[in-house]
């Protein structure tokens, strides 16, 4: 489920539904694009196997995005037969979407650079992980390369 640049990545595995359809962008704020993801989200069959993409930032920021992504997670795991959480930092592949990190600071060459650590993953990691999905419920983490914003 999903057109974005995460989905783009996406190898169909038998059995699983993978919700790359999610608010992407984490300085949003708006309540209807979070509104609009927990309902096609509940649309889902609920005897699937969902994999669901959510965000590493859960863990150091507290933001209105943060916030609709750990509820976003609650859902998936109180709604749904078999559950995969990926958590994911930044990815270094895909398209003109202007609110990854990367494409941001493409497009704005003028932009601070603060002293911050991101994690960033490619492609065929990312693959590579969502190859090890087990049946079960599970949570990943992907972390792939930690690198300081300064340096980017």
């Amino acid at each position: 489920i999903g057109n974005g640049d995460v989905a783009s990545a996406i190898i169909d595995q038998p059995g699983k539904i993978f919700f790359a359809s999610g608010v992407s962008n984490s300085s949003c704020i708006d309540w209807h694009d979070f509104q609009r993801e927990k309902n096609l989200l509940l649309e889902q069959k609920k005897i699937s196997h969902l994999v669901y993409f959510s965000t590493l930032s859960i863990y150091y920021a507290d933001t209105p995005y943060t916030r609709h992504k750990k509820m976003m997670e609650r859902l998936v795991k109180d709604n749904f037969a078999v559950t995969t959480i990926i958590r994911l930092g930044n990815i270094t592949w895909g398209g003109g979407n202007p609110n990854t990190l990367l494409n941001y600071l493409k497009a704005h060459p003028e932009a601070e650079r603060r002293n911050e650590i991101r994690y960033f993953i490619d492609k065929e990691e990312f693959q590579h992980w969502l190859s090890m999905i087990p049946d079960w419920s599970t949570e990943m983490n992907l972390t792939g390369k930690m690198i300081n914003v300064k340096d980017l």
